[in-house]
């Protein structure tokens, strides 16, 4: 496995960069906005192809660089289920993959520090966000924090990891890099409780000055984000319209999302599916120069990604879902539901 941890001085941020030698694809956790250009250097330098990036929760002291490397590399973006944040395609679930070639991480519902916290667990390792921090853990008074969360999330679904399990976080303003849950369990002063009663008094009494972005940080991850007028603009179809197109006859349907988001929200009747980091494959496998093609996921900026590459492989009449999915649902239009 090709594995960088990065660090962003100015906000003691780590960024990781995870990938395989099988088809060289990459996966970038927690990137920060200013550092994109590093980021895109590397992956050129290591010979790898960005596919998805996640950001582990909504961050209150840098902005993302999830929305830029969307925009530069044409990857999927991720975050939990629970985000309020704009800039996803991709939701995930306590337990759902985060898959690429070689590579597959567990999404953990870790909340606590915000209500959208996520930790994601690959072999021996763990990549806790600001949930739990080398020798700390992550404030809980602001962003829907709560103190009672952070507790069970640490104790009953992170500490109980096997304890050679490296802990990599979000941050750290004091130079450590790594740490283990065993670590974590015997040193982190935090940690150290006989109940929950008893972390709850300390995780309220911090009395921790506000990061210095946060009035811009927050507001600004939250709105990174799904432009519908550029969806639109782009052979973007309203569901109405889309509705008509995948009627004819000779229309293909091309359904983008991965297994476990069809395997919740169900999917369109003859849709074929194509999971958008193989639809260059898919185009230059097949002869679509005079064919209508119809493509969808989950809010639209898949199958707004995949019409612009479909530019490269000379297809003409390819249109896809203004806002997705979710677009159709909220027009009352028929999903198919799986049957598992």
């Amino acid at each position: 496995m090709i594995f960088r941890q990065l660090f962003d001085k100015v906000s003691s941020t780590y960024t990781y960069l995870l990938a395989s030698d099988v088809g060289r694809e990459a996966i970038i956790i927690d990137p920060v906005i200013e550092n994109v250009s590093r980021y895109i250097q590397l992956l050129d330098e290591l010979q790898l192809k960005l596919v998805k990036v996640i950001d582990t929760h909504i961050h209150a002291d840098h902005i993302s660089g999830i929305a830029e490397l969307r925009e530069k590399t044409k990857c999927t973006t991720i975050m939990g289920e629970h985000t309020k944040a704009d800039v996803v395609s991709m939701r995930v679930a306590d337990g759902d993959k985060v898959s690429i070639e070689g590579l597959k991480l567990t999404a953990m519902y870790t909340p606590g520090h915000t209500d959208d916290s996520y930790s994601y667990l690959l072999g021996d390792r763990v990549f806790t966000g600001d949930t739990l921090l080398i020798r700390g853990t992550g404030r809980t008074d602001f962003q829907n924090g709560n103190p009672k969360d952070s507790y069970n999330s640490i104790f009953k679904k992170l500490l109980v990891l096997p304890e050679n399990t490296l802990v990599y976080p979000a941050h750290d303003y004091k130079g450590d890099m790594v740490s283990t849950i065993g670590e974590e369990k015997k040193f982190n002063p935090r940690l150290q409780v006989k109940s929950v009663d008893e972390y709850v008094d300390i995780m309220n009494n911090l009395n921790l000055p506000n990061p210095k972005m946060m009035d811009i940080a927050v507001p600004g991850n939250l709105k990174l984000g799904v432009d519908f007028t550029k969806q639109k603009n782009n052979n973007g179809l309203e569901a109405n319209q889309f509705k008509k197109g995948i009627e004819q006859s000779s229309a293909i349907l091309i359904d983008l999302r991965e297994d476990h988001e069809i395997q919740k929200e169900g999917k369109l009747a003859k849709a074929i599916h194509v999971p958008f980091h193989e639809i260059s494959k898919y185009y230059s496998k097949n002869d679509l120069a005079k064919k209508e093609v119809f493509l969808y996921c989950a809010v639209g900026e898949r199958s707004n990604l995949a019409v612009q590459i479909s530019k490269s492989y000379n297809i003409k009449n390819i249109f896809h879902l203004v806002g997705g999915l979710k677009s159709w649902k909220l027009n009352g239009f028929d999903v198919l539901k799986s049957k598992n």
